[in-house]
């Protein structure tokens, strides 16, 4: 990301990246969290602080998602349930999908459970590797795959559910042998195989939520598709968006039914705009602030305000004035 901050705390419509991949699995009822922290520790341990069902666990030197998930043992000596193991900047993760996957898991009676998903240009992920009857047989990274391998679409957008005994056995067991010399947690996997236990690969994740984030444009595709998702729930739930391309409203705003959004709106994260409103246009709705039912708001320079740390720019300014004064 060239930055200071750890990545999972860069902020997708307007909180960490990280918090949407927590709610996802609070949403799959999961008793346990364990956060693997690392790079920018305190950051992300900041960040979250304050929340009772978070362990943060520290890998002091980042060798890999296998030895990531090392980490979390001490953290889960004592849990008899499964292990979900998912990556943090990944916020288009669904809770419905990591319940399938519990699910899947425990009625087949397999040692693990795996989330696939087909891509069009699977550049940059693992391969999902099947037999002539279409059994899982493993998972190649994309840097170690042949160029026959390269082709395959199906890929791994790293949805893991393990038997938690079974999965520490496997992971004391991988070692460094591939181009990176990292653990792999893919490799815990490929251990399981050759022990005769049973891996099984039937989810589906829809290619879009298995969009991760590993640069600044990356972090601005996953922001517009979270953000139709979260105009989608607006807009399901009564709200009128005169046009989605010019609104942007970030996490964890609510509306009342029956409020019209006009071009040009921007709601901060928590807002609380009440029923019959009309937003906009030119308005922008401060981070937590509330607005009561049947309000008409256009060009309101001091909520903008409200959203910078400096000065606005003096042609916007002047812009959004103008507006306010024809209104």
């Amino acid at each position: 990301m060239k930055s200071p901050l750890a990545k999972v705390m860069h902020e997708v419509c307007g909180r960490p990246m990280l918090a949407a991949v927590v709610d996802a699995c609070r949403d799959a009822a999961v008793a346990r969290i364990v956060i693997v922290v690392g790079y920018d520790k305190q950051s992300v341990i900041d960040g979250f602080a304050g929340q009772p069902d978070l362990t943060f666990v520290e890998q002091v030197e980042q060798k890999g998602t296998g030895h990531a998930v090392q980490m979390a043992e001490p953290a889960l000596a004592n849990w008899g349930g499964d292990v979900v193991v998912i990556a943090g900047d990944m916020p288009l993760v669904r809770g419905e999908t990591l319940r399938e996957l519990l699910v899947a898991r425990q009625h087949e009676n397999a040692a693990a459970a795996i989330a696939t998903t087909v891509l069009s240009d699977p550049s940059g992920y693992g391969r999902i590797l099947r037999d002539e009857r279409g059994e899982f047989r493993g998972i190649i990274e994309d840097r170690d795959c042949t160029d026959a391998q390269r082709r395959i679409c199906e890929v791994n957008p790293s949805y893991y559910c393990f038997q938690r005994p079974l999965l520490f056995d496997a992971l004391r067991e991988i070692r460094p042998n591939n181009a990176k010399n990292e653990y792999y947690i893919t490799d815990a996997l490929a251990i399981l195989l050759k022990k005769g236990q049973r891996i099984i690969a039937k989810t589906q994740v829809p290619a879009e939520d298995a969009t991760g984030i590993n640069s600044r444009a990356d972090l601005a595709e996953v922001s517009r598709l979270m953000q139709r998702r979260i105009q989608r729930k607006a807009m399901e739930s009564g709200v009128t968006i005169v046009a989605p391309e010019l609104t942007w409203i970030e996490s964890g705003s609510e509306f009342g039914a029956e409020t019209v959004l006009q071009p040009f709106t921007f709601i901060g994260r928590a807002a609380r705009i009440g029923a019959r409103c009309r937003i906009g246009p030119m308005a922008v709705i401060a981070r937590g602030e509330q607005v009561s039912d049947g309000r008409a708001i256009a060009g309101n320079l001091a909520a903008a305000d409200a959203m910078h740390s400096g000065p606005v720019d003096r042609l916007a300014r002047m812009a959004m004035a103008s507006h306010g004064r024809g209104a």
